[in-house]
């Protein structure tokens, strides 16, 4: 994969080692005014400090040592105090239409992650309820990081870790019995834990009873409160199952693993390593963070059971055990988690040494908190909003939407379906990894600009506009280019740029913003110039760009785990 980018940073390089100059960090960006360039060095401003030379001096040395070595390059030239602009051949542009079209559905994959194994771990729900809007915010990022590195040559296992023992499947079966409620109604089972949880917050002799139903739970020593959970736990994996399979996302064939399996593991390990690791304290077992700057978390409480941190270091010794090829570790959660993984990962480091030693990575990716527009996400109860209630309240209006403005499309997958999962990914994914994210449905939903179903919307007008340039008897061609490249070839080929970085960076925002820039460029593009018409001299080129932009467009889409319809 040839980078541009990476070309003329390589280039700068190779100038400082030919001057005899150590190597500085310098930025190699695009200017914001492309008047001014295709690409934008600050080497030498970087480099005047420390060499008490005046910046443009510097430049122009540089400019004189990188003339003829790229010879994608037409012109280096200097502005302001000592910037260096790079502008690039025609040629580089026509022939940048023509490798998107040759490279089709890899259109933008490269080999920077290839022979690495990666394991991520997202969604990772409670189960017992509807899936929390939290676990959905999980599954749209680590969906789409997922397939970032996928497009960098990994082999990806999709993990998922949900909970199916512990306090909050206890208060949903405490909740069950006491309501009556259906085990197999997943609705029934929110209202149950509703109860339970309000119960065990409210009521001393309820909660008494609640922690009781848990300690059963875990020793399996109730009939009916083991029937109960079973049921409750099967109805909640079905609609994981179902919500997931929407959303694109299907997990490895032994990617998922239960708590109720990691926390036998987890207590055995904590045992095995006392007290070298860990430590006894008022009756519970701890690690002690602060040794490692740090702070102390509980993993077997006072009533010697396992708690999230345990089952934690249980879930990690199964994934050792299924995946042991693995080079990297990754877990999506929400951020207020943050300081809970180091410490973790901290204990895993001294329980698995090995991990050091053969420079694997633990990493813990962030999620943000999800907020409407119109405020707090409250139901008629006060309780959170679901992602389960959010996904069908957005297919709801999509439909509606659809039946005023699209036709019905031909694929097995129902459009409103494409577009409310459109929707709610590129709102959620538009914001920088980690921060909280404020959702508009309006805008979520709008076909025009900055969202999901406006890149839907617009990949398919260019298959509308590439099948009447075939009726008109235009066909894709870079043959015969115009003299200056159009302004959105100056877009396009930026993609490969674009992959690389979002996946360096674990920010899938830059994938969303690029292909609302590259849209916006097409329809002004489509605005100003004939297609299907096969009178003008350059219809074909112009045919291939929009073919260029409909394959880069698509692909950027399948990063983010959205749909392109053929037909809207």
């Amino acid at each position: 994969m040839f980078i541009m980018e990476t070309a003329i940073r390589e280039a700068i390089q190779g100038v400082l080692k030919k001057l005899g100059i150590e190597p500085v960090d310098f930025a190699v960006e695009h200017p914001a005014d492309l008047s001014h360039g295709d690409y934008a060095t600050n080497v030498a401003m970087a480099l005047s400090k420390r060499l008490g030379k005046n910046p443009r001096e510097l430049a122009e040395q540089f400019c004189a040592e990188l003339g003829g070595v790229l010879p994608e390059v037409v012109a280096i030239e200097i502005a302001g105090p000592g910037f260096i602009n790079f502008r690039l051949s025609r040629n580089f542009f026509s022939d940048a239409v023509a490798r998107v079209r040759t490279f089709g559905d890899a259109w933008g994959k490269n080999d920077s992650w290839a022979g690495k194994e990666v394991l991520v771990e997202y969604t990772s729900p409670n189960l017992f309820k509807p899936l929390h809007i939290g676990n959905l915010v999980g599954n749209i990022v680590g969906e789409s990081l997922t397939r970032l590195l996928e497009s960098a040559g990994a082999t990806v296992k999709r993990l998922n870790y949900p909970s199916d023992i512990g306090l909050t499947v206890a208060k949903g079966v405490w909740g069950l019995r006491a309501t009556g409620g259906n085990p197999r109604d997943i609705q029934a089972l929110g209202e149950a834990y509703r109860y339970g949880n309000e119960a065990y917050e409210t009521d001393e002799i309820k909660k008494a009873e609640i922690i009781a139903v848990n300690q059963a739970l875990y020793a399996e020593s109730d009939q009916e409160l083991n029937q109960l959970r079973d049921w409750g736990i099967l109805t909640s994996k079905e609609r994981l199952l179902t919500i997931c399979n929407s959303l694109g996302t299907k997990f490895d064939s032994f990617g998922t693993i239960f708590e109720s399996d990691a926390a036998p593991k987890g207590i055995e390990l904590v045992k095995q390593n006392m007290p070298r690791v860990f430590k006894e304290s008022e009756g519970a077992i701890v690690y002690e963070g602060e040794k490692v700057g740090l702070h102390t978390r509980v993993f077997i409480n006072s009533n010697g059971l396992p708690t999230y941190e345990a089952k934690d270091l249980g879930n990690f010794a199964i994934k050792q055990e299924r995946f042991p090829e693995w080079t990297h570790s990754i877990v999506v959660t929400g951020n207020e988690q943050t300081e809970y993984f180091k410490v973790i990962y901290a204990a895993i480091k001294e329980i698995f040494p090995e991990i050091v030693q053969h420079e694997k990575t633990l990493e813990h990716i962030p999620t943000g908190f999800l907020t409407l527009t119109t405020g707090k996400m409250s139901s008629r109860k006060g309780n959170t909003l679901s992602g389960e209630q959010m996904l069908d309240e957005l297919e709801k209006e999509a439909l509606g939407r659809i039946k005023d403005n699209v036709r019905e499309n031909e694929l097995d997958v129902p459009l409103a379906t494409k577009v409310a999962t459109a929707a709610i990914k590129y709102q959620i994914l538009r914001h920088n990894t980690g921060s909280n994210i404020v959702f508009d449905k309006e805008r979520a939903l709008s076909f025009e600009g900055d969202s999901g179903p406006y890149l839907q919307y617009t990949h398919a007008r260019i298959i509308s506009v590439l099948e009447k340039a075939k009726e008109a008897g235009v066909a894709p061609s870079v043959d015969y280019a115009p003299s200056v490249a159009y302004p959105i070839e100056k877009t396009l080929y930026r993609f490969e740029e674009v992959i690389r970085e979002a996946l360096v960076a674990r920010a899938p925002h830059l994938v969303t913003t690029y292909l609302t820039e590259l849209a916006g460029a097409f329809n002004t593009f489509y605005a100003g110039e004939r297609i299907a018409d096969a009178t003008d001299e350059y219809a074909p080129y112009k045919a291939a760009v929009a073919d260029a932009v409909r394959i880069t467009l698509k692909n950027g889409l399948w990063t983010l785990g959205i749909k392109a319809p053929l037909k809207m």
